[in-house]
């Protein structure tokens, strides 16, 4: 795996194939759980894991398996992995597995994560496949903590509110209160909030993308500017 392959893997990823801000992917999870950002994280940690994983596995069987019979074993393979990270979170998180309810055992259902498996994993090796799972993870992670972030202030005007669900007694006093006596934003609350502020960072994103194209094109323009030597000859009187 060359270094512009890993810089080309790692861009894609985050931000030039986002599954959520360009492939428009995994919004059923992503609406319905990002209330908060400990609930956003934790969905996220947990996709990002099944992504890696079930890339790694997929690429590492990738030339033993018949078209067929790929797409049933790639859906095999996600759902184990899925499996190991529900009984990860009941066993260490379990108030957070309870919160999260239906939506950890959904991620075997995610598009993006069986899109990257069937795209990528299965055409490449074990090295650029991991990347390419641990960035798409993070490019979602990224996307739904965000969302959670935003959501959570303005429903709450809170930050990093019950973190000790995800990381223990360390997190009892992370939470940061914005605003007191704040009355609540109801609307932000809701998955129809959600849906709202999701469409605000699609938005920002197409700004961004377009304000990157506008410079790199003024770039290709400008013309080339320095010093020029220039040779004299004959008398000077």
């Amino acid at each position: 795996m060359s270094a512009v392959d890993s810089k080309k893997i790692i861009k894609d990823g985050l931000w030039n194939n986002n599954p959520v801000l360009v492939q428009i992917l995994g919004l059923c999870p992503l609406l319905a759980v990002s209330g908060s950002i400990v609930n956003s994280l934790a969905l996220g940690l947990a996709t990002a894991f099944v992504i890696t994983t079930s890339n790694i596995a997929v690429s590492l069987i990738r030339n033993y398996t018949t078209d067929t019979v790929r797409l049933p074993v790639f859906v095999m393979i996600i759902a184990s992995f899925t499996t190991c990270i529900e009984f990860l979170m009941n066993a260490f998180t379990y108030e957070l597995y309870l919160v999260l309810g239906i939506f950890i055992p959904l991620i075997v259902t995610n598009c993006a994560v069986l899109g990257r498996a069937d795209a990528f994993a299965s055409k490449n090796g074990v090295a650029a496949s991991a990347l390419d799972g641990l960035m798409t993870g993070l490019g979602f992670t990224a996307v739904i903590v965000t969302l959670g972030a935003l959501r959570e202030v303005l429903g709450q005007a809170t930050l990093f509110d019950n973190m000790h669900l995800l990381f223990g007694d360390i997190a009892q006093n992370w939470a940061i209160h914005l605003v007191d006596d704040y009355k609540g934003f109801l609307f932000a609350v809701l998955p129809p909030g959600a849906f709202v502020i999701m469409g605000f960072l699609l938005a920002l994103k197409n700004i961004i993308d377009k304000k990157l194209k506008e410079r790199a094109a003024a770039l290709l323009e400008k013309p080339a500017t320095g010093s020029r030597r220039v040779r004299t000859t004959g008398n000077i009187s």
